[in-house]
């Protein structure tokens, strides 16, 4: 067993060390005039200092903001002002790229970029930004005493969601009481497959909702915990055997790259020491399930939610093989239901809005702008934006987001069942499919394909794959290739950069 503690690369940060550094970041917020309430943003890569801030925040009471550092100047600045940040703790390198970004009157504490991250990201911007009235992290947090107090308050990471339509909004949870926040925990080390003692990675980048909320249980719950600075699918391996890794959470598209490595690179590794793998953020194709259950075991889990409602269902690999492409059933602390459009609760079988509630959370709303919270809730349920039906045993299945689903010659048609098709043939390593403008139609289908390095395949050949396995009328009618699609590290496609080229002289909100 490992100790508790952190790994990134080389450098190992024992349990108690890395909890006297947050105890020492909490009391530099507070000098900093942080009160309960307050935002600290935080943009970094995956790194030690990216949990030392987040917890260090929490403990004075404030709302750590995890920000996307893909992002640019013009959305970073949006989050800082919308977000009411008074600090900003930023990587070098990409406060080189921020600088004009920041409002004034912002105090920026700078972590120098590590080497291993210069190296894995090709950085070539190293060493202190030189950005006027910047404090050195480190220096910063080792100049103060460590905090004495208990915590402020159980707050939770703001997570500004990436938004299908418009800017991204905040979500702003309500403090939790004591009882809230064991009784949050009880549901999360299920969920997670998460025991004291565990030895876990976290392979996506942090300033996303589940990876930043698991890797922060994962310290909190004194596990060890290796952090890999970006996903690569045969290093994941190697990581698994050599700390020989109990549990993980990952995403869909990690399952497809590793699924994809040749065979003697699949075989190299001992991964015996797994034994709960949880995936989430995205629909996960049944033979892509299958393929990883066959490799890894009937170790496999998923959960269904979102940074709002929280997980609310949950599945076994074994129910995922019995209802391919289900994502389990309501956990007990949790409510979910399927709703037609007057809020009706409709019968299995018949595909509706879902609506869900984690009875555990506190209440949230959306930073400066509660009547978007109030829109979207029915009956205490919160709902995300997806369609899907409960079978008669009460399996839930996810059709697609609503604002995804596409409605040709007034059919439904869900992108995701073809794009769960397509990325099996031979060739394809990422795909999109959505819905463009058609005059006779309303919306017909087009497909987006990024290719496999030195892989030839022409629209014909998708079409004619696709045809033999899917009706007629959900073959996209259009196939283009393209190099690097827009996908988050998280695994969501930035659909609305795709399908903006088309609809932006439509007239129809995308």
């Amino acid at each position: 067993m490992s100790e508790a503690g952190l790994q990134f690369g080389d450098r190992f940060v024992p349990h108690a060390e890395f909890f006297g550094r947050v105890a020492k970041a909490a009391t530099g917020f507070s000098s900093l005039g942080i009160r309960s309430e307050d935002s600290v943003a935080i943009m970094l890569r995956n790194d030690v200092s990216y949990l030392e801030a987040t917890l260090g925040a929490r403990m004075a009471g404030s709302f750590p903001v995890p920000i996307n550092w893909h992002l640019k100047s013009e959305e970073v600045n949006y989050i800082l002002e919308d977000s009411d940040a008074k600090v900003l703790v930023i990587h070098s390198d990409l406060l080189y790229e921020m600088s004009e970004a920041i409002p004034e009157g912002v105090k920026v504490l700078e972590v120098q970029t590590p080497q291993l991250l210069i190296e894995r990201f090709g950085i070539s911007k190293g060493g202190a930004s030189g950005f006027k009235g910047a404090e050195d992290w480190d220096t910063w947090v080792e100049s103060h005493e460590p905090w004495s107090q208990a915590p402020r308050a159980e707050t939770s990471s703001m997570i500004y969601t990436s938004g299908t339509t418009g800017k991204p909004k905040g979500v702003r949870r309500e403090s939790a009481t004591p009882e809230q926040h064991q009784a949050a925990l009880k549901v999360a080390s299920r969920v997670l497959g998460m025991a004291p003692g565990a030895s876990t990675v976290v392979p996506a980048p942090m300033y996303h909702s589940a990876p930043n909320a698991f890797s922060l249980f994962a310290m909190q719950l004194g596990a060890f915990l290796v952090i890999q600075p970006r996903f690569d699918a045969e290093e994941l391996l190697a990581i698994i055997e050599k700390y020989k890794i109990t549990c993980l959470q990952m995403v869909p598209t990690m399952f497809v790259r590793l699924l994809k490595l040749p065979d003697e690179v699949r075989a190299k590794y001992d991964l015996s020491s797994l034994e709960y793998v949880v995936h989430a953020a995205a629909p996960c194709p049944p033979q892509i399930k299958k393929a990883m259950i066959d490799w890894w075991g009937p170790i496999i889990w998923e959960y269904y939610g979102s940074t709002e409602m929280g997980a609310v269902t949950h599945c076994s690999s074994e129910d995922a093989l019995k209802y391919p492409g289900t994502v389990g059933r309501a956990l007990e602390e949790a409510t979910v239901k399927v709703l037609d459009e007057e809020g009706n609760e409709v019968p299995a079988g018949t595909i509706g809005n879902i609506y869900g509630q984690l009875d555990v959370s506190t209440d949230f709303t959306y930073q400066k702008d509660d009547a978007k919270r109030r829109s979207i809730e029915r009956n205490g349920m919160i709902t995300s934006g997806d369609v899907g039906y409960f079978n008669e045993e009460g399996f839930l299945f996810l059709c697609d987001r609503a604002n995804d689903m596409i409605i040709s010659g007034g059919v439904n048609i869900y992108p995701a069942e073809i794009e769960g098709v397509l990325i099996d043939c031979p060739g394809v390593h990422d795909c999109a499919v959505f819905g463009i403008p058609d005059e006779d139609f309303g919306e017909a289908i087009m497909a987006v394909i990024e290719l496999e390095e030195g892989a030839k395949l022409d629209a014909a050949e998708a079409q004619s794959y696709l045809e033999e396995r899917l009706a007629h009328y959900k073959v996209p009618k259009t196939i283009e290739f393209q190099t690097d699609l827009p996908r988050e590290d998280s695994g969501k496609l930035f659909k609305r950069k795709l399908r903006e080229p088309y609809w932006k002289d439509a007239g129809r909100n995308i």
